[in-house]
């Protein structure tokens, strides 16, 4: 499947500088920066800088180096920010959501790392 990736989304405006963030790391293929409505004390969405729609589309196509770069970014930014459950913190949950039943409001890949208190059940199951 040929995905269509939208130049002018948001996240594409960021990685040109047309629009500012607040950085909370950068490599060579990644950028983490603070989410602009957090919906946790820690809410950081992680973009790799690829032109990349959602998660399957990234595994399928992005190179080695970049899959590897955007891994161990989230494992750092983790880290850092000292919400890793191994280091003393409460833990933690990612999010990436894909597609119109994913509730996907971005079409550039971005994983949501959410944390710094107790975040409740994530789906309740159907009745």
């Amino acid at each position: 499947m040929a995905y269509a990736y939208d130049t002018n989304n948001i996240f594409a405006r960021i990685l040109r500088g047309e629009i500012p963030c607040r950085k909370v790391m950068e490599t060579e293929h990644t950028l983490a920066f603070h989410d602009i409505a957090p919906q946790a004390p820690v809410h950081v969405l992680v973009i790799p800088k690829g032109a990349y729609v959602n998660a399957d589309h990234f595994a399928l196509e992005a190179s080695d180096a970049e899959i590897a770069d955007y891994t161990r970014t989230i494992g750092k930014i983790c880290q850092e920010l000292g919400i890793r459950p191994g280091d003393g913190g409460q833990g933690y949950r990612l999010i990436a959501n894909s597609g119109e039943a994913g509730i996907q409001e971005v079409p550039h890949l971005h994983f949501h790392i959410l944390g710094g208190r107790v975040l409740g059940r994530m789906l309740k199951q159907a009745d």
